[in-house]
């Protein structure tokens, strides 16, 4: 990591395969941003650095070399005015100008401006934000969408019974009611899914770049639009993952996965990598919540107790008459079930007209007893 305190080109940066991470997908696992805080003079030298990273990003157009000189002369006599008007040190900058190399990066810069329009309607589909948006455009089912904006996750039950623990900062677009022989959802941020068997209508779940079909089963999907990667983390039953096929030149190949496998979706290079042990990959085995450790067997177990755990798994609050079932014990296994269906199981045991209510992540156990 020290070798970097030795940069002094903008190429340096640019050869730097873990500046391009911190630049284009905020991964900064190499401490990019405190180590530039450090200097005022490495800070600018960091910022030029993204700047040209980013320009090199934009893609290539059929625009005339003589458009392109155009614009880069008019472009720079801008910057120049501007740098004027700050008293800004302008040698270094005209150094750079007559570099050769600075004046290609400069009009692939140039051109990326010129090529916005073009840009989004013939690329667009390779941003994610985009795709997430494009696919719920081409849904005709009249989707409700459901925004995490707190600081806790959200547990959002849908019309089959299936619940999904929706993280911070993220959004569910899903049906009022699954009409059809397919159950569709769509996703962009953290979800934790357990789907309500039915395996004449697989459900689907689509995260930006993939899609992921399941019948019946429990199963983590992160794909945030700023990330380099999306994972699929299986829990219980088995999932089918493919790409999306509004991504052009991602692999047209299907992966199945098991209980404690996963999959990692490499957005950079657009491939599907199959982890068969999720305890042997350091990040997915620190990134697991509580709802993925948590067992759900119990072997008369306080009803209490139960409570207590469902509480712990999915972050919610559930209120019941403690003293009427303070004597209750269940023996049930809950392992692959959604939220709704576990409360209805319990209830069902605990017998005497038990009933429950659900207003978001509130909970309300109606009961007279056990049996």
């Amino acid at each position: 990591m020290q070798h970097r305190n030795n940069y002094t080109e903008i190429e340096d940066f640019l050869a730097d395969e873990s500046f391009h991470l911190w630049v284009c997908f905020k991964d900064d696992q190499q401490d990019w941003e405190e180590w530039t805080l450090e200097n005022s003079n490495r800070a600018k030298l960091v910022e030029e650095a993204r700047l040209w990273l980013l320009a090199m990003k934009t893609p290539d157009t059929d625009l005339s070399s003589e458009a392109v000189q155009n614009a880069l002369e008019a472009t720079w006599m801008k910057i120049e005015t501007k740098e004027e008007n700050k008293n800004a040190v302008t040698q270094p900058v005209l150094k750079l100008w007559k570099n050769q190399w600075f004046r290609k990066v400069a009009a692939i810069l140039v051109i990326g401006l010129l090529s916005g329009w073009f840009y989004s309607q013939h690329f667009g589909t390779k941003n994610s934000a985009l795709t997430y948006n494009e696919l719920i455009n081409e849904n005709d089912e009249g989707l409700v969408e459901q925004t995490n904006n707190s600081d806790k996750p959200q547990i959002i039950t849908l019309s089959d019974g299936s619940s999904v623990l929706l993280q911070p900062n993220s959004k569910l677009s899903y049906p009022k009611i699954f009409v059809g022989n397919e159950r569709k959802v769509y996703l962009s941020g953290e979800g934790f899914f357990e789907i309500s068997k039915n395996p004449q209508k697989p459900f689907f779940v689509f995260a930006n770049e993939i899609v992921t079909k399941v019948v019946g089963t429990s199963f983590k999907i992160k794909a945030y639009a700023n990330q380099p990667n999306i994972e699929v983390v299986v829990r219980t039953g088995k999932v089918k993952v493919r790409s999306n096929q509004l991504i052009a030149n991602a692999k047209d190949e299907l992966i199945v996965l098991l209980p404690n496998q996963a999959l990692r979706f490499v957005r950079k290079n657009l491939i599907f990598n199959k982890i068969t042990d999720i305890t042997q990959d350091e990040s997915l085995s620190h990134s697991t919540s509580t709802i993925e450790q948590l067992g759900f067997e119990f072997t008369d177990i306080p009803v209490a107790q139960i409570f207590k755990t469902i509480e712990q798994a999915y972050l919610v609050k559930i209120d019941f008459p403690q003293e009427k079932l303070k004597d209750c014990y269940l023996t049930t296994s809950l392992g692959d079930q959604p939220l709704p269906e576990k409360l209805k199981i319990i209830c069902k045991s605990l017998g005497n007209n038990s009933s429950y209510e659900m207003n978001g992540n509130q909970i309300i156990i109606i009961s007279d007893g056990c049996n």
